[in-house]
């Protein structure tokens, strides 16, 4: 008898089981509708990214207070010392808006890390620089490599989260664009005093380890398509880099060397104007452009770029010209100018929560138009400033800028991203950040300008009242000539009337710093009545949620 076991009949025609397909494993990290968020590799990835973001923003304002000690580090000249942060400024104005491309073709992450690298090691380089020479060439490259860090976490903040979260997302990252700037010069003047100024750059390479590593092992966020680097626009990018740096440089330098009376500056505006026409045209031809200029066409997207370039702006513009005049006209050091200008720090970190609350539940348009308004509320006051303030007169000044502009930035990320597609995030983002430093970079040129001109004016207009019949001011030249007698001064009636020109100088530019935050007031203003033109959306809205 057979041992083989009888086979049924018609179990020959049976089909047989199917093979169960492993499920794939899914690397990407991003929200996607319908499936579940691993928020533990989203929230330390996404960490990881934002503390990269704040690393490369603070780069800009941490030499801020520092400047004197580093030209006495590396034998500056005082024409030259300056460049340690125009070099910075200059390169990383090319790469924010390229990120978005390169992030599209090789991947968010893999953007993401070539830049923490990149800065990371530029940084360590800078910090051992012995000339300026070669820490302007590495500051460059360190502006450049890094600028990539800014834009790419925007984008992983609206399309990353769920709807329902970005919002949340968008106050970490507007709390982090807001600090850095804020508390640059504090951080750099006391790291300054503690150790030395090397350590301004030093500092980036623990931390930018640790970034490289949490974002290498959680930060999946975003695939690229390397179909992209066929067709790449090198026309567009060499008009868009020559625009965008010759635009820099006269905003940054143009102040210095009275504008178009200089021949550079005259022949760079030439150049910027020349190559940003041919840039727009060359972006609007080519069928595969840099920067997608076509998402100006949304209305809501225009807006929030014009309310971010403000933000810029009055955030850059107050961070300037608070340690500007506590160190020409009240003589403080570098960490005595910290201290003042933390309470707007402290302002901005408690508003954050405050200001997300009110995204997610009021009209942005609401809330950009009071974010704006406090701001120039804020900016108003300083118009009666006198050589006299100091912390506490500062204090609420500081407080409604910390406090506006946090809800105003937060409420105008949302405005700007509310009513685009996703596909469409990565470039915008770019597009977004590069408005906040371009308006950043107008604002100071301004107020440069404002400063130098109104100082002449006030100066012209207050000598002009030192007459014979103003009593006042001969009893004050007699008071100051009897004083250099006592003193032994060889010439008492010279060195009394240099003294009492210093004291008009003095005046004067406590009167052109009043006028600088009048300005910062009326930009803040009319932003806040253009903020009513932007179209309605839903509070808390973010771009649309596309299904894979």
């Amino acid at each position: 008898m057979s041992r083989t076991a009888a086979i049924p009949a018609g179990a020959e025609d049976a089909p047989a089981p199917k093979a169960r397909k492993p499920k794939p494993v899914r690397r990407d990290v991003s929200a996607r509708p319908g499936e579940a968020v691993d928020w533990a590799a989203l929230l330390l990835g996404f960490g990881a990214m934002v503390l990269g973001q704040f690393m490369a923003i603070l780069d800009i304002q941490i030499v801020a207070a520092s400047l004197p000690q580093i030209q006495a580090g590396i034998g500056a000249s005082n024409d030259e010392i300056s460049w340690i942060q125009t070099a910075y400024l200059i390169p990383e104005v090319v790469m924010i808006p390229l990120s978005g491309y390169l992030a599209r073709m090789w991947g968010t992450r893999n953007v993401y890390l070539m830049s923490c690298a990149g800065f990371v090691v530029m940084s360590v380089l800078t910090g051992l620089s012995a000339n300026i020479d070669m820490m302007i060439l590495t500051r460059a490259l360190q502006g450049f490599l890094g600028g990539a860090m800014i834009p790419t976490v925007f984008s992983v903040a609206f399309t990353a989260f769920p709807p329902e979260r970005r919002t949340s997302a968008s106050v970490v990252m507007g709390l982090i664009v807001t600090l850095a700037p804020t508390v640059g010069p504090t951080l750099g003047g006391h790291l300054t005093e503690l150790l030395s100024w090397r350590w301004l750059f030093f500092i980036n390479a623990p931390i930018g380890a640790v970034v490289f590593l949490m974002v290498s092992r959680w930060g999946n966020f975003g695939q690229g398509d390397r179909s992209l680097a066929r067709g790449f626009d090198w026309w567009g990018l060499g008009l868009m880099a020559a625009f965008l740096m010759s635009m820099q440089f006269v905003l940054e330098e143009g102040a210095k060397n009275d504008w178009f009376a200089d021949d550079g500056i005259l022949a760079l505006t030439i150049v910027a104007a020349i190559t940003g026409v041919a840039f727009v045209w060359r972006s609007l031809a080519y069928f595969q452009p840099i920067v997608e200029l076509r998402a100006f066409k949304n209305r809501n997207f225009l807006i929030g770029v014009t309310m971010t370039f403000v933000s810029g702006a009055s955030l850059f513009g107050g961070t300037f010209l608070l340690p500007l005049f506590l160190g020409r006209v009240r003589n403080y050091s570098a960490s005595e100018v910290g201290t003042t200008m933390v309470v707007s720090g402290i302002s901005m970190f408690l508003t954050a929560p405050v200001a997300g609350r009110l995204a997610r539940k009021i009209d942005p348009r609401i809330t950009m138009f009071f974010g704006f308004g406090l701001v120039a509320w804020g900016m108003w006051m300083g118009h009666a400033v006198t050589e006299d303030w100091g912390f506490w007169q500062f204090a609420g000044l500081q407080a409604c800028r910390g406090v506006g502009v946090m809800i105003a930035m937060i409420a105008s990320q949302s405005v700007t991203m509310s009513t685009l597609s996703p596909a469409m995030v990565p470039n915008a983002s770019g597009l977004v950040n590069l408005s906040r430093n371009v308006g950043g970079a107008v604002g100071l040129a301004l107020l440069s300008t404002t400063l130098t001109s109104q100082t002449a004016a006030h100066t012209a207009e207050l000598s002009s009242r030192i007459t014979a019949s103003n009593t006042a001011a001969v009893d004050m030249i007699a008071g100051l000539t009897a004083r250099m007698q006592e003193l032994g001064a060889a010439d008492p009636e010279g060195a009394a009337a240099k003294a009492f020109q210093g004291m008009i100088l003095k005046q004067a530019t406590t009167l052109a710093f009043g006028d600088g935050f009048v300005l910062l007031a009326v930009a803040a203003a009319i932003a806040a009545v253009a903020a009513l033109f932007a179209a309605p959306s839903k509070p808390g809205a973010g771009p649309a949620v596309e299904s894979h």
